[in-house]
């Protein structure tokens, strides 16, 4: 059975492999570039506090590389889960080669349980080490960065892609089931994988764990990141050090807890810093924003549930493919 199927789904995997395989020795040369910029940068500092400036142009140098190569791992579960899923069992139903092997002794849970179990070991066997790699070559980038929560970053590094590529793969090949037409249920699986992936870093990712909250001065070092993320409320993509995930942001207030981002005295207290005058006036009016944040150090516990919720998922849906090819008719 397990020969079968492998002698079914070769040419996919074969495809997808060697595509891997491209990918990956790109990997190896880009982060050994970007790794030996990297010690190079810091070479001819100081100290890393001394260093801003040259990071910066290194991480500007890197960095568009560096996003498209996330965004192809974010995008390479949802394709397994298409072009590797959906046709599994779509396929056999739509032909009806599934009676042939149905009526030759082989229980049909036997039957799913092998069509399922290689497709998504060898979905998690070719991300894995993408993401394995990804997430070395990049590191520096991201150090510089410190945004490992950004959520296109957070989904394509680590642990997490793991979970997805599990999931799409069950995803698939249950729409499949349920569908019995190939098309209809490529469709559904991308239009459903698609919609979790942005449901899940706005609406549950968020939720793993109650946000702290604190208030954050506005420094002369933020004044200038606020002046260019927009207006006084729009601040939500502001980072404080250390890399949290900023979840929600106050507006500008101060000691009092009143709003003053329209004030008089705050406009005129930040042309005057625009003017590389000392802000003393922020201080002075104990000006702050308060935010909700998801503090840096539960990174990899959110990693960690974020898998496995979508191992769950996949858990769930096999067994509803399972309970499905139970009923169906031979």
């Amino acid at each position: 059975m397990i020969w079968m199927t492998w002698r079914q789904f070769r040419t996919q995997a074969l495809v997808g492999l060697g595509a891997l395989l491209l990918l990956a020795g790109y990997l190896v040369v880009l982060g050994g570039q970007i790794h030996g910029a990297y010690d190079d940068t810091l070479a001819h500092c100081a100290a890393v506090e001394a260093c801003a400036g040259q990071l910066g142009a290194f991480a500007d140098r890197y960095s568009l590389r560096t996003d498209l190569l996330g965004y192809l791992l974010l995008a390479l579960p949802g394709v397994i889960g298409v072009f590797w899923g959906a046709p599994l069992i779509a396929r056999e139903l739509e032909a009806g080669t599934h009676r042939l092997v149905w009526n030759q002794s082989v229980p049909r849970g036997r039957w799913l349980a092998v069509k399922l179990g290689l497709v998504g070991l060898l979905s998690v066997a070719g991300v894995g080490p993408y993401s394995l790699l990804l997430t070395w070559a990049t590191g520096p980038v991201a150090a510089v960065l410190d945004n490992r929560f950004e959520p296109a970053l957070f989904a394509s590094r680590n642990l997490a892609p793991l979970g997805y590529a599990a999931f799409a793969s069950v995803l698939g090949a249950t729409l499949g089931l349920f569908l019995r037409a190939a098309v209809p249920a490529m469709a559904a699986t991308l239009v459903v994988f698609v919609a979790l992936q942005i449901a899940v870093p706005t609406l549950i990712r968020p939720h793993y764990e109650a946000p702290a909250r604190t208030s954050v001065p506005l420094t002369p070092e933020l004044i200038d990141r606020l002046t260019k993320i927009g207006t006084y409320g729009d601040i939500g993509g502001l980072r404080v050090p250390g890399g949290p995930w900023v979840v929600e942001t106050s507006p500008i207030l101060d000691a009092a807890g009143r709003e003053v981002g329209r004030t008089v005295w705050f406009q005129d207290c930040m042309e005057r810093s625009s003017l590389s005058e000392p802000p003393t006036c922020l201080a002075e009016g104990d000006v702050h924003v308060e935010i909700a944040e998801q503090p840096a150090d539960r990174y990899w516990t959110f990693q960690y549930l974020e898998t496995a919720l979508f191992a769950a998922l996949a858990a769930l849906l096999a067994a509803l493919a399972f309970r499905r090819i139970r009923r169906h008719p031979a």
